[in-house]
């Protein structure tokens, strides 16, 4: 079930009717890739640059870029970064991001487990397997009511060791769409601190769940003004459509600024020998963008325009299976944020999806609402209603 091994049987499929709603990338209601208009304005202005080579970066990428993405994660005020204690290397993506962490923490946080929400986005797991760090998980998905285990994952965190690393999604949660209420958030960040725990943030969608940025980062930025020590992966992919040129940052929240210096030369250290160093082209686009007024802001404008679409496919869905009738509950399609809809399908319900339907979708129920568009919503809901009646 894993979305490469949907999308290669979706490109094989010759049936017309196919449909991809496997991978985790915005489409247009064409159903086609989108680059974004500010991105486009971007890189012609890189072209004019004369000064621009193809020079490395330092290991740890480009400062003013990774300046501008801790103000974007942890808001222009900051007491961390008026303080200057937070550590942050440029990476490639969030994938890059969470493999940096954990080959930092196999080095320094040895027999330190990673607690990480069941279900999650399937990397998070084997990232932690193939680096070498001990994980297990904590509960998040409550199936009866399709919606947060709020007193299981409380549970969980509560009875991990003390000094645990919680991995947290830090909004709209792969896969389930379901995120915490900002009262749920507070109790989540009591029993953290009180346990002493490291929570790791995962920011793959920050402005394009809600899209507003400072709105998508507000639990994580309630933590860090709370003084948790944290750890936060970055990533551009989604928010900036820059999925293929592996942009994002790995910050470590330190207690001086004596500390930042130590953490980022044994970042430094650990990159060096993964690739050296990260590409500049995608950082030379968001630092641009970022620094830019017009540009930033048709860049917020965009990422409004892009989860609007999703929010209006998610009203669709949910539209055409209650004409349909489909048996039970459908609510949770416009309640779940961000790219992903579970939806509750058994793992038998996914394969006639996908075998009977040519619907490709992952055996674990999750839809990626950017593949839904006007044009296919209602062969969509139809196949569903299908699934739900017979299987």
């Amino acid at each position: 079930g894993s979305s490469s091994r949907v999308n290669q049987k979706f490109q094989a499929d010759t049936s017309a009717e196919k449909v991809n709603v496997s991978i985790g990338a915005y489409r247009t209601d064409e159903g086609k890739p989108m680059v974004l208009s500010c991105v486009n304005k971007a890189e012609a202005l890189l072209l004019e640059q004369s000064d621009l080579n193809k020079e490395y970066l330092p290991q740890r990428g480009d400062a003013t870029y990774v300046q501008l993405c801790q103000k974007m994660l942890f808001g222009e005020k900051s007491k961390l970064l008026a303080s200057g204690v937070v550590a942050t290397a440029q990476t490639l993506s969030g994938t890059g991001a969470l493999r940096l962490g954990a080959e930092f923490m196999k080095k320094f946080a040895k027999g330190k487990t990673v607690y990480i929400s069941n279900p999650t986005w399937g990397t998070h797991n084997s990232i932690m397997t193939q680096a070498g760090v001990p994980f297990s998980h904590y509960r998040y998905w409550n199936a009866a009511g399709r919606d947060l285990d709020l007193a299981g994952m409380l549970e969980d965190i509560e009875a991990a060791p003390e000094g645990s690393v919680i991995m947290l999604h830090a909004a709209a949660h792969n896969p389930t769409g379901v995120d915490p209420t900002t009262e749920q958030w507070g109790e989540i960040m009591a029993v953290c601190k009180a346990k002493k725990h490291v929570c790791w943030f995962d920011s793959a969608y920050q402005g394009f769940a809600t899209g507003d940025l400072d709105i998508d980062a507000t639990a994580m930025r309630a933590f860090a003004d709370e003084g948790l020590p944290l750890f936060v992966s970055q990533s551009f992919a989604k928010n900036f459509g820059l999925y293929g040129e592996r942009v994002g940052t790995f910050s470590i929240t330190c207690d001086t600024p004596e500390a930042v210096k130590a953490v980022m030369s044994q970042l430094d250290i650990i990159i060096r020998n993964l690739y050296s160093n990260p590409p500049k082209h995608g950082a030379n686009i968001v630092k641009t963008v970022l620094s830019d007024p017009a540009l930033y802001q048709e860049w917020r404008d965009e990422l409004k325009a892009m989860s609007l679409r999703i929010q209006d496919m998610r009203t669709a869905l949910y539209d055409e299976l209650t004409s349909l009738g489909t048996p039970g509950s459908w609510t949770h399609i416009t309640s779940q944020i961000g790219m992903f809809s579970f939806t509750g399908l058994s793992p038998e319900q996914c394969t006639q999806m996908v075998e009977k339907h040519h619907v490709y979708m992952l055996n674990n129920g999750r839809v990626s609402m950017a593949g839904v568009t006007s044009k296919n919503v209602k062969y969509i809901a139809k196949a569903i209603d299908d699934v739900v009646r017979n299987f």
